[in-house]
């Protein structure tokens, strides 16, 4: 379990250090959150800012806590991010009902609409959290190698996840606009 519990510690600790930077990193980066944050209607466009400010906040919480050696702070730092990963998919979920299609600022930059896969994602990562948060009050001893490659993979697969929309963005077919054909 111990490997387990670190692949996984890596996994969430580098999707929340991806989401809770690139919400404030780069010029408007925060403000286009806050705006997706309202365009989701699910909060009071008015609460939109002060939402945003607590997301990003709990977010910047998660991954120093899965970092940290004492298996209970970790297991809390799991704990949070799976608690905000159930609010993230239940706004998610309510925001697709009532037909908004706000772009996923999850990472910040992302113009992927809001939609099933981001559910799908955060369901997985939700699971994720909750092993992860047992395997860390029960884990063992490690050996150095294994740690080394249990922590490797899950930061790769922490980045898949986090340029998740942009990859699945390189297959959608280019949509040309109608009319003449140009240069024949």
């Amino acid at each position: 379990m111990g490997y387990v519990a670190l692949g996984i510690r890596a996994l969430i600790g580098a999707v929340f250090l991806a989401s809770s930077i690139g919400k404030v990193t780069g010029r408007g980066a925060f403000g286009r959150f806050v705006s997706s944050v309202g365009d989701m209607r699910v909060v009071p466009r008015h609460r939109a800012r002060a939402v945003a400010r607590t997301v990003v906040t709990a977010e910047f919480a998660v991954w120093p806590a899965l970092t940290a050696p004492v298996p209970a702070v970790a297991a809390a730092g799991f704990a949070v991010g799976a608690g905000l990963l159930v609010v993230f998919t239940s706004g998610i979920a309510l925001s697709m009902r009532r037909g908004a299609r706000t772009p996923c600022r999850c990472f910040g930059v992302s113009a992927s609409p809001l939609g099933p896969r981001h559910i799908v994602r955060n369901l997985v990562l939700t699971a994720l959290a909750v092993v992860g948060a047992v395997a860390v009050l029960v884990s063992g001893p490690v050996d150095p190698g294994g740690a080394a490659v249990a922590v490797l993979g899950g930061l790769l697969l922490g980045a898949l996840v986090a340029t998740l929309d942009d990859v699945l963005d390189l297959f959608r077919p280019v949509h040309r606009p109608s009319g003449p054909a140009r240069g024949r």
